[in-house]
């Protein structure tokens, strides 16, 4: 790559940068490292292509003036869990905004091909679901309980059984996500279309109603979050196919960390998503006012730490606000 190109790819970043570190801006000891390893590449590519050049020298300053700022952040004191989930985190996933909308539009889509699928082949429900399950609601359906599913097994066994599930879920979208991204598309587009023919299932029944207001209790934490991690695994893919300035290796190894803390972030939220399925769902009596409060601030919640909380702490830090 020419030295001009270079610049030109790579100089917002360094502006940028060189701004946090004048103007003393308020970053995590995480951040900053994360910072300091691009700067540090892209001095090491300097070095190598243009070893004389301003840029190689310009690049230098800063990389030592970042240097002195890790080690001075480095005795913040406080507790890392909570400021991972509460700031470095959600900083961190502003990035991949992108991502996340490219992985809610593929789960959108192949969850109305699941229920126009099922709409047009009487088959395709027991296909997707198996007959066991089909025929189990059915006989529920008849005996006045659609939901009686969610009330048969044990209160805390549903809701390990489940959370333990859904985690593991959500990590292989994150590892299948390695395969250039497609195997993390696979696993949505699986659970997409499965949403999708279930929630028709019920409506062909007539029970649409009382299937979204029981499922949704739990399913808008646990859907969202499953669509996070389909997020996860695109960053992971991208890193293999896009690494800009880095090495294939380096830029590897630099979306499977961030990959990896997007999937961590999920846990808390299966964990909330498994109590609600253990203990909440199965009160099919509750008004429809209690599950349409819980619904919306389960959505509520969502929408707040994976999209407007990145959104506020991006606006704060590029704004030179703690």
């Amino acid at each position: 790559m020419r030295e001009a190109a270079f610049v030109k790819q790579n100089k917002n970043k360094w502006f940028k940068f060189e701004s946090y570190l004048r103007d003393n801006a308020q970053y995590s000891p995480d951040d900053l490292s994360n910072l300091y390893i691009e700067i540090t590449d892209d001095l090491s590519y300097a070095q190598t292509f243009y070893p004389n050049s301003n840029t190689t020298k310009y690049l230098n300053q800063i990389s030592v003036k970042a240097h002195q700022k890790i080690y001075k952040t480095q005795k913040t004191s406080g507790n890392k869990i909570v400021k991972f989930y509460t700031k470095e985190f959600p900083l961190m996933f502003y990035q991949y905004r992108y991502q996340l909308l490219l992985a809610f539009l593929v789960f959108l889509f192949f969850s109305l091909v699941g229920a126009y699928s099922a709409a047009t082949d009487q088959d395709f429900v027991r296909l997707i679901l198996g007959d066991n399950y089909v025929n189990m609601t059915l006989e529920n359906i008849n005996n006045n309980d659609p939901m009686a599913v969610y009330k048969k097994a044990n209160e805390t066994d549903m809701f390990i059984g489940i959370t333990i599930n859904n985690v593991r879920v959500g990590f292989l979208s994150y590892i299948f996500g390695f395969l250039l991204g497609i195997g993390a598309l696979f696993i949505g587009m699986q659970n997409a279309v499965m949403l999708g023919s279930f929630q028709y299932f019920f409506a062909d029944k007539g029970l649409l109603w009382e299937s979204a207001r029981t499922i949704w209790i739990h399913g808008t934490i646990e859907i969202s979050v499953i669509i996070v991690c389909i997020c996860a695994g695109l960053v992971a893919g991208n890193g293999i196919m896009f690494p800009k300035t880095y090495t294939r290796l380096e830029s590897l190894a630099r979306s499977a960390k961030a990959g990896l803390k997007i999937v961590l972030s999920t846990v808390p939220f299966f964990i909330i998503a498994g109590f609600l399925e253990g203990f909440v769902t199965r009160h099919t009596e509750m008004p429809d006012a209690l599950a349409i409060f819980i619904i919306g601030g389960s959505m509520a919640l969502i929408l707040f730490y994976y999209v407007f909380l990145p959104i506020k702490l991006h606006k704060n830090q590029h704004n030179g606000k703690p």
